[in-house]
């Protein structure tokens, strides 16, 4: 027989001398779900409101204020938490303006679930969920979840030059490869749409059995080309406006980018991706910026279980890929560098085999490197710097 605590439905009361008003934010496009737990109240209490209307919940915020007066005689302040998703970070922002409302952004991976193979989950559970690791937070607890701390605007704003350009350089892939596939099923193997030349070359084409291109296919191929020049002027435009912000800050004025500029190995797009994607932030030490890269080993162990999993792959996905990618021109640009020289070592210890797991290490360490040379000036030993 089940005990009352063994019961999945039948909650403890909470009893615990509150401070404030705990709030917590399920968004969603139609419907805003809050779930709040209020001193003088041991149960949790929900609303719903229109998704998008942040009057609506501010009236909510204020009728929970005067519900914990009327209760207890005080007026208490809220703290509200909602998971970091596609809403962004307009709602953080506009409830921080309040002098009464304290909000904070988690990350939803961080906070600890069931463990069984199929548990319930529901908009109602989540809400339950999040006030009580809101109130877990507050009281200190350590590593009950982690707090995202959202980019100021201009950061946000600036991060955008290079993941629209990482977006039309997909796109432009795909018309590409479109165009190849169109003219592969016709036995053509040697059209090339990038090159400058190709509306003539569409024109001297001729199919794998001899024959000019079909009407309806030479025109399909054409509203391809169109598409595709249009993305090009389009990547032209925005590496220009990268290019104002990076190229141009020399590494003599000491901002993030310029310095990462003047390593050799390191172009603009990587500086800018390096500097809006990662390094803009404070970091407290080289474990939170392995970490914030997603590049933080994750070990295993239990008993006499003892191996490593790989990277967390947890943090930040495009300055994870920029570092790997990084990191092997790293190889070819700085062969002098002590990073090299390690990564040499540790692939001959192993016969030369091994490279993609020595790589992963090497662009967590070269991250870390190019932090320190950023915040603190501390330079790589026996990286080369581009001529002036």
């Amino acid at each position: 027989m089940l005990v009352t605590a063994d019961r999945p439905e039948a909650h403890a009361a909470i009893r615990i001398e509150l401070g404030a008003i705990f709030v917590s934010l399920e968004l969603s496009k139609s419907t805003w779900l809050v779930t709040s737990l209020s001193p003088g109240s041991e149960k949790m209490s929900r609303h719903t409101v229109v998704g998008g209307d942040k009057a609506g919940l501010l009236v909510c915020f204020s009728d929970l204020r005067k519900k914990a007066m009327a209760r207890t005689g005080r007026l208490y302040p809220l703290v509200v938490i909602q998971e970091a998703g596609l809403d962004g970070f307009w709602i953080d922002r506009m409830l921080n303006q309040e002098s009464w409302i304290e909000s904070h952004v988690v990350d939803a991976a961080s906070i600890a679930v069931s463990r069984r193979h199929r548990r319930a989950k529901t908009d109602r559970i989540d809400g339950e969920a999040l006030v009580k690791t809101l109130m877990a937070y507050k009281r200190g607890e350590p590593r009950v979840c982690s707090i995202v701390k959202p980019p100021k605007p201009e950061e946000e704003d600036r991060r955008r030059i290079s993941r629209e350009r990482k977006a039309l350089i997909v796109e432009r892939v795909a018309h590409v490869n479109r165009i190849k596939g169109l003219l592969f099923a016709q036995g053509i193997r040697d059209y090339e749409p990038l090159r400058r030349n190709r509306r003539a070359r569409l024109e001297e084409l001729e199919t794998g059995d001899g024959r000019a291109l079909s009407t309806h296919l030479k025109a399909q191929i054409c509203r391809e080309l169109d598409r595709l020049e249009m993305l090009l002027q389009q990547i032209k435009a925005v590496e220009a406006e990268r290019d104002s912000l990076v190229t141009n800050a020399a590494p003599d004025v000491h901002t993030p980018a310029g310095m990462l500029l003047g390593i050799r190995g390191i172009g603009p797009e990587f500086a800018e991706i390096l500097h809006a994607e990662g390094l803009f932030r404070h970091f407290d030490n080289r474990r939170q910026v392995a970490a914030y890269a997603g590049l933080a080993p994750s070990p295993w162990k239990s008993g006499s279980i003892d191996r490593e999993q790989g990277v967390s792959k947890s943090g930040n996905p495009r300055l994870r890929t920029v570092m790997v990618q990084l990191s092997w021109l790293w190889l070819r640009h700085q062969p002098g560098s002590a990073l090299t020289r390690w990564f040499l070592e540790k692939v001959a210890d192993k016969g030369g085999r091994r490279k993609k797991p020595v790589i992963v290490a090497l662009a967590r360490k070269l991250l870390v490197a190019l932090w320190k040379f950023v915040n603190a000036g501390v330079t790589i030993e026996g990286a080369v710097m581009k001529a002036a």
